[in-house]
């Protein structure tokens, strides 16, 4: 009992970590229709731009804000290759990506003395600092104030986001996303919403990156390697599963999805897989997540191609 009561506190501190990353591409595949690949140098960036801050004495729940506004600003990047220059999202994703690569790698080497990976483990991280440090270690002999903390993260950035995506900037997101034609009859720019909008999906995934960073106690660039496969499988998960609750909004069904996702691989990991089968896991995972989304994903790629058509026939 204890055994699977300690392996589901691991699968809810993953989840909700994770669920941060699958909010931003909420935002980015959900919203707005754009299949945005950037976030797998934009989750690193983010976890090595927090182990360089602490590893020079920078306040860790600090690290979460400059994470954010840098991933914005990668992000802003990404939706001005798309609307300035006319490239089309998925090469916009790869382009980024490829730069996040040297990017990653020269503030890790330079902030760390010629290091590949930035190591603090006995460091103030937000998991044993601030509000960490008033919250108790462990309840009943189970550790649970590292999944206390990220759900607090987690809830504070999703009613953040419900709020915003209520107001007239939010709505305009929406509204770019379905049919951008109608927010130009709007007198809105659609290419300034898409831009903002990538900007918010790239600052929650260099977010979740610092946070991830900081319960590890390292960073290296190589963290980002397939987190678009989970945050999207994350998304699809949650809005699938979902589709039917009424009352429930988008980003707790995104949040959910990142918990089911988890759940998923750590059943499986637990039967005893071998480690050279991660990936390959997470392949069949992602493969599933889309059989179960097959109407949305359709839906989103044919809108995605349409939007394309026109803007080539419009150029």
């Amino acid at each position: 009992m204890d055994i699977f009561l300690n392996i589901l506190i691991g699968i809810v501190e993953e989840g909700l970590m994770y669920a941060l990353l699958a909010l931003g591409m909420y935002i980015t595949y959900s919203l707005l229709d754009f299949p945005d690949l950037s976030v797998d140098g934009t989750f690193p960036l983010g976890a090595v731009l927090t182990g360089v801050l602490i590893m020079h004495g920078v306040n860790p729940w600090l690290c979460l804000i400059i994470s954010f506004a840098v991933g914005m600003i990668a992000g802003t990047i990404t939706g001005i290759l798309n609307v300035k220059l006319n490239i089309i999202p998925l090469l916009c994703g790869i382009i980024m990506y490829t730069a996040m690569l040297s990017v990653n790698l020269v503030i890790i080497r330079k902030g760390t003395d010629g290091m590949a990976i930035a190591s603090f483990f006995n460091e103030e991280t937000i998991f044993n600092s601030g509000i960490a440090s008033v919250i108790p270690q462990s309840v009943g002999g189970f550790y649970l104030r590292t999944a206390i903390i990220s759900l607090i993260i987690v809830v504070i950035c999703k009613i953040l986001m419900d709020l915003y995506l209520k107001t007239k900037s939010g709505l305009l997101l929406r509204a770019t996303g379905d049919n951008e034609r109608y927010t130009s009859m709007l007198g809105c720019n659609p290419g300034t919403v898409k831009i903002l909008g990538l900007a918010l999906g790239n600052g929650f995934a260099a977010v979740a990156g610092s946070v991830i960073a900081q319960n590890k106690g390292s960073a290296d660039q190589q963290m980002g390697v397939g987190m678009v496969v989970l945050g999207l499988a994350s998304v699809i998960i949650g809005l699938s599963v979902f589709k039917n609750v009424k009352f429930m909004k988008g980003t707790t069904m995104v949040i959910l999805g990142s918990l089911l996702y988890k759940a998923s691989y750590q059943i499986v990991l637990e039967l005893g897989l071998p480690t050279e089968f991660n990936n390959l896991l997470k392949a069949v995972i992602f493969l599933i997540a889309l059989i179960l989304g097959g109407t949305q994903i359709t839906s989103l790629i044919k809108s995605f191609t349409s939007k394309n058509g026109k803007e080539k026939a419009n150029a």
